[in-house]
């Protein structure tokens, strides 16, 4: 069975998914390169992870980008692991294969590539504010390009196990490092609300350090960044870089940065 007749099919899990992006910019490239595909959102409540896979490989689908809260769960669901996605302990690609089902992070190589674009990490000292499912990701790539990483979070004990995952350091409070760092990552979803109480005091923040915030919007963070002279990034290029990635493994295909960035402008991608 095929849901869209000789379409090959493609789409993003999550839940709630129905905020996602991805759709946008993965069938604007489907679309250019003239591929006979479909890119589409599957909202699955974490309960029914396992079946849902299971009937979305028997209906035809091809591949699955992954995202909250199932990065995680599906470690235990798939038959093959890359090593990245091994070693991050978690997944936010899926690609369904006669062999199996073969298991990747294109996290990592998304915000490594989206950050050089900012600021080149290496020998850089960068304060990355959470400890969730995307801050693996984070610190994995920040540590393999020669960073030296500061974590901090809300729930201690979760910054301290992330730490000693990827032998790195954290921190009590933000404040006593803000000025010490030349880059600050925020990977929490403080910000998506605007009324969200801040992180840290970003009076904080001086002139020429580089701030990226994974959300994609102007949140409050890089607006007081961009208010003191520092060098931002929201969550766009990354969301970009980590699909685009997504999108070679499935298809084999270079993608089309241009088009994929150009489909975003009207959400806000600059």
């Amino acid at each position: 069975m095929n849901l869209t007749g000789s379409a090959e099919i493609y789409g993003v899990i999550g839940y709630p998914i129905k905020h996602s992006l991805s759709p946008v910019f993965q069938n604007a490239a489907f679309s250019h390169l003239g591929l006979n595909a479909v890119y589409v959102p599957f909202e699955i409540h974490p309960d029914y992870l396992k079946e849902a896979l299971y009937g979305l490989k028997l209906a035809g689908v091809k591949g699955l980008n992954v995202t909250v809260p199932h990065k995680e769960a599906v470690l235990e669901l798939v038959d093959h692991l890359d090593q990245d996605a091994e070693k991050i302990g978690a997944v936010n690609t899926l690609k369904f294969t006669e062999g199996g089902t073969e298991g990747y992070n294109t996290d990592w190589i998304g915000f490594l590539k989206a950050i050089r674009e900012l600021e080149n990490p290496e020998g850089r000292r960068v304060l990355v504010l959470g400890a969730g499912g995307a801050s693996k990701a984070v610190v994995y790539a920040l540590v393999k390009a020669g960073a030296e990483v500061l974590i901090w979070n809300r729930t201690p004990e979760k910054a301290e196990r992330l730490a000693r995952t990827f032998g790195v350091r954290t921190v009590s409070r933000p404040e006593d490092v803000v000025k010490e760092v030349d880059i600050i990552v925020n990977t929490t979803s403080v910000g998506l609300k605007e009324d969200d109480p801040p992180l840290f005091d970003y009076s904080l923040l001086s002139e020429g350090q580089a701030v990226v915030d994974l959300i994609y919007k102007e949140t409050s963070l890089i607006r007081s960044a961009k208010e003191r002279g520092c060098k931002t990034q929201n969550g766009f290029p990354m969301l970009v870089y980590q699909g685009a990635e997504s999108f070679r493994i499935w298809t084999g295909c270079e993608p089309p940065l241009k088009v994929m960035k150009r489909s975003l402008q009207p959400y806000g991608y600059i």
